[in-house]
């Protein structure tokens, strides 16, 4: 197999539509690959305008593994995250390892040595993960919710919340980027994602700034993401409690996925989680209506999200489990 450097600009993106159809077929089926332009803009744009590197592994002209690396110089200065995909037909050749083996050099290099990779949960996980130093960390669960199966009673309760526990506050919601007016306190409510558990993983606190969330907004409208988002602010005070944020696909626009949902500390103990979520789905009924499902991830740990997920209606699709270790 020859590993070779992956482009925004090459024709081979567009070929590992098929590749990337089988991965997930294979592993996660109840779920859709990433469109061209979405694989495109990770390679320019990533997540919020750090964009990740790629390579590809190809055995006669034709891929068979695709591999990435994902750092920040906003913070975790000294770490790096994996990305291993193999084609099921070309699985248990050691494709896997040559592509992992290639990226730990990588790492190596750039002063980055602790090091993750995920996968979803399975004996095959698990046993490459182990095969290579790695410990487990984290448990994900991704859940799913049916816009036309939504669970009986779900507005009373969200209305109610709203006017008992959550009357003090207000729900602003808007489409697009985050006004100006309201850069300043998003910025200090972003950080408040740091409370979310992680489980045993060996991270630091991310850092947030008005440049790193306009950097994510650019990068969410490249990748072909409508950006929908729900805010609680105090009326006495003026301060954000909380907001939630929904990206729905331009080119699927039946799919769409939940980014943040954060409650300050401050403002915790006032049902806004479940205010804010609820309000959402109003909305995206309202002014989404071809939107049939909403994707969402949480830490397995993270109960009182989870908590208000459940309440909502969200199903469970799949685990994933994210490892570490450090490089020596």
């Amino acid at each position: 197999m020859d590993i070779e450097v992956l482009r925004p600009d090459d024709d081979l993106v567009e070929e590992l539509s098929s590749f990337r159809a089988a991965v997930v077929a294979s592993d996660d089926p109840w779920n859709e690959p990433r469109t061209v332009r979405q694989l495109r803009c990770a390679m320019t744009h990533g997540w919020d305008g750090e964009p990740g590197r790629f390579w590809v592994g190809l055995d006669g002209g034709e891929p068979v593994a695709l591999a990435s690396i994902w750092t920040s110089h906003h913070d975790n200065l000294d770490h790096a995250w994996f990305g291993v995909e193999v084609h099921p037909e070309h699985r248990r050749r050691g494709h896997g390892s040559a592509m992992l083996a290639h990226l730990e050099d990588v790492a190596r290099a750039e002063a980055r040595p602790k090091v993750g990779i995920g996968g979803w949960e399975s004996e095959r996980t698990d046993g490459f993960a182990t095969r290579h130093g790695y410990r487990r960390a984290s448990q994900g669960i991704q859940r799913r919710q049916h816009l036309d199966d939504l669970p009986s009673g779900w507005a009373e309760q969200v209305a109610e919340a709203a006017a008992t526990k959550a009357a003090d506050y207000e729900v602003l919601a808007f489409t697009g980027a985050v006004p100006d007016d309201l850069m300043e306190p998003m910025v200090a409510l972003w950080g408040d994602i740091n409370d979310a558990p992680t489980d045993d993983l060996d991270i630091e606190d991310e850092a947030f700034s008005a440049e790193r969330i306009r950097g994510y907004e650019t990068a969410q409208e490249a990748a072909g993401m409508r950006l929908h988002h729900v805010v609680a602010r105090h009326r006495g005070t003026g301060e954000l409690g909380g907001h939630t944020i929904v990206a729905v696909e331009e080119e699927r626009p039946h799919r769409a996925h939940q980014h943040d949902t954060t409650v300050a500390r401050a403002h915790r103990g006032h049902r806004l989680g479940l205010v804010l979520k609820g309000t959402m789905m109003q909305r995206l009924l309202e002014v989404e209506p071809q939107v049939r499902t909403v994707d969402t991830w949480n830490a397995e740990s993270n109960s009182f999200m989870i908590a208000v997920n459940e309440q909502l209606g969200y199903r469970v699709m799949g685990r994933s489990i994210d490892y570490q270790r450090t490089l020596d």
